[in-house]
């Protein structure tokens, strides 16, 4: 005699798992009853039912409507019956998510990133000769700082402010005897800020239990 397992794995896919397995097998009960007066009758006890196994939805307003609405969900909207409420519309309960649109522009240095790019256009449109220079420089500055963190190597000032130029299409110049920010470290890229803070954690740990360990021996060596 060959034994035949029931595995959930095996049955239909629950349309609503918080209300189980046996109200699901109801409601396809009452979809396959001839008479719409029996699907009635049997659709309001299972609405009864429903309410009673999530009484949380008695503290929202209608609740009655949102369990109309979940019975006819539960059936895929298969079932015919009188309902009070009016049948739910199945591309409002299941809305199909906007396209998003993913940026196609091309950055033309990845390590000055899209932020410097947009930048230098709100610089360009600068009209006082003296705003716009100070403007220049302050994106100078933060292009270096951008280098400096994504590159192994420093950088002189001329490549920074040649490289401004060239994106800037020569609107924005800098002098030859600008000094840029000095930077006398290397930012670490983020992922590894994180990694350095629980190294210093960790080592923060080691040297107080050591400090205690040394407390703890001199206390000894006195007694």
């Amino acid at each position: 005699m060959e034994i035949e397992f029931d595995y959930n794995s095996t049955r239909p896919k629950l349309i609503l798992a918080e209300y189980g397995r046996n109200v699901q097998n109801m409601v396809d009960y009452i979809c396959a009853l001839p008479t719409k007066e029996e699907r009635n009758s049997y659709a309001q006890v299972v609405i009864d039912m429903m309410g009673f196994l999530n009484p949380h939805l008695r503290d929202v307003a209608d609740f009655k409507h949102k369990l109309w609405d979940h019975l006819h969900i539960i059936s895929d909207f298969k079932i015919d019956v009188d309902s009070p409420y009016p049948v739910p519309d199945r591309d409002t309960i299941h809305p199909k998510p906007e396209l998003l649109n993913y940026p196609q522009h091309r950055i033309r240095y990845k390590h000055y990133g899209h932020t410097i790019e947009k930048m230098i256009e709100r610089a360009r449109m600068i009209a006082d000769p003296e705003k716009k220079q100070q403007m220049a420089q302050a994106i100078a500055n933060f292009m270096k700082m951008a280098y400096v963190t994504w590159n192994k190597d420093s950088v002189e000032d001329d490549s920074i402010i040649s490289d401004l130029t060239e994106l800037s299409s020569g609107e924005l110049q800098l002098g030859p005897n600008v000094s840029l920010t000095k930077l006398d470290f290397k930012t670490p890229p983020p992922g590894s800020r994180i990694k350095a803070s629980n190294n210093q954690q960790n080592g923060g740990g080691k040297n107080k239990k050591g400090q205690n360990q040394n407390q703890n021996q001199k206390k000894k060596k006195k007694h």
